[in-house]
């Protein structure tokens, strides 16, 4: 397409989802998710996370121009997650416009070789890691590189508002620290699950200097994007955490609401570790949770975990971790232990399904409501959350996400 016929494509598309943005359902649910993330929900909100067999669902895209094409994605993922999903997200009545910020992770080139699936998609890759040995290579450990493009940001929001501001509302956001907390993952990229995990033996020593090293440095590039004013607000229709939403009036503090100047204690943080599955609770204790424990303290909100089971490393370490108010419940978690440890709490409990039920073969619809009623009976008690993620593919059953979510608010209303 020749890029007017993009903008009159794109501004098509942002008047449907105004016009979704507008739906009354919307209000509805956006009352909800302030409900549940104060921990007065009336029952659990459920969430379809598509971005990982959106290709299953969505039209191909039509845009050539890179920025109109990230526009026109977002779009059309809004829209074809209520057409065809149907979850308890809330259709935005805004688009985001990212801010351009520029990072080279503890100062190395990384280098992945990929394999693609059947469908051509970058799923499996094999990293090279500078570290081959950490008291050797240490020396190779240096400060993360990182800049702001303001130029390209500056042009991309004038874009931006030029093609939608009299349809939405157009936010400049910064979403750069959604996953930058996994200080494990971090370790690995330098040097390999393997060596990571011999080095806690074999140099322990080196490797808490090198987990103090990282926690110091991401610290510093957390604290310069407060300097310059990059860090922008996720307390409203944002995504806080491995697949959850950040409604709260808990946030900001009132110092923000005051000067207007945002910094960590006005926003949520997502953490998770899990590269750490294969140590022991002990060790998790030594290496790992006192530099997450450092870094939560700094924000207003905490969601913790992806896919690790945190069970083995609550008592002691995460029950203890600051302003959490999340946590993970994956589908390797023991569901009945996290149950009683969250049951009166004021952490919720954020339940990951497997993801088989949906991402495997002709939905087996009998198994995948026992599968659930079991997370309903074992959350009784919690303010809850069922949140479907890492279903990479629906195999041919366009229908199976959509009867998936109405299953779940059937088993909500028959057992909660």
């Amino acid at each position: 397409m020749l890029i007017s016929d993009e903008k009159k494509y794109l501004r098509e598309l942002a008047k449907k989802q105004a016009e979704y943005a507008a739906l009354p359902i919307m209000k509805q649910r956006e009352k909800a998710w302030y409900a549940h993330n104060s921990l007065l929900g009336e029952k659990p909100m459920v969430i379809m996370e598509m971005t990982s067999f959106q290709n299953d669902l969505m039209p191909p895209l039509l845009c050539e121009d890179p920025f109109l094409r990230e526009m026109e994605h977002q779009l059309q993922l809004n829209i074809i997650n209520y057409e065809k999903v149907n979850d308890d997200k809330v259709m935005p009545d805004f688009i985001n416009v990212r801010h351009k910020i520029n990072m080279k992770e503890l100062n190395f080139d990384r280098h992945i070789h990929h394999a693609k699936d059947r469908e051509g998609r970058n799923i499996g890759y094999a990293a090279e890691h500078p570290i081959s040995d950490l008291e050797q290579d240490f020396h190779k450990i240096q400060k993360s590189v990182y800049s702001y493009d303001k130029k390209t940001t500056d042009e991309n929001l004038d874009l931006a508002m030029d093609l939608f501001g009299d349809i939405l509302k157009v936010n400049l956001y910064n979403d750069t620290l959604r996953w930058f907390i996994s200080l494990t993952a971090r370790a690995v990229n330098i040097m390999g699950l393997e060596r990571l995990m011999y080095s806690m033996y074999d140099y322990p020593e080196k490797t808490h200097e090198m987990f103090q090293f990282i926690t110091d440095d991401s610290i510093e590039y957390i604290r310069w994007q407060e300097a310059n004013n990059l860090l922008t607000l996720d307390n409203g229709n944002h995504l806080a955490g491995a697949g959850s939403f950040g409604f709260t009036n808990e946030l900001p503090t009132e110092e923000c609401k005051r000067t207007g100047r945002i910094k960590t204690e006005d926003l949520w943080i997502n953490m998770n570790s899990q590269e750490s599955v294969g140590i022991s609770p002990s060790m998790f204790k030594e290496f790992v949770y006192p530099n997450y424990e450092r870094i939560a303290k700094m924000f207003g909100l905490g969601y913790y975990g992806c896919c690790e089971p945190v069970h083995e490393v609550w008592k002691g370490c995460l029950e203890n971790l600051p302003h959490l108010r999340k946590v993970s419940i994956s589908p390797w978690c023991d569901e009945n232990f996290m149950g009683q440890a969250l049951k009166g709490s004021k952490i919720i409990y954020s339940r990951k399904p497997s993801p088989n039920y949906i991402g495997v073969g002709k939905f087996d619809e009998p198994a995948f409501r026992d599968h659930i009623a079991k997370t309903l009976h074992a959350a009784k008690g919690c303010e809850a959350e069922i949140i479907f993620r890492d279903i990479y593919t629906i195999t041919g059953e366009a229908d199976k996400p959509k009867k998936a979510v109405s299953i779940v608010r059937e088993l909500i209303e028959e057992l909660w």
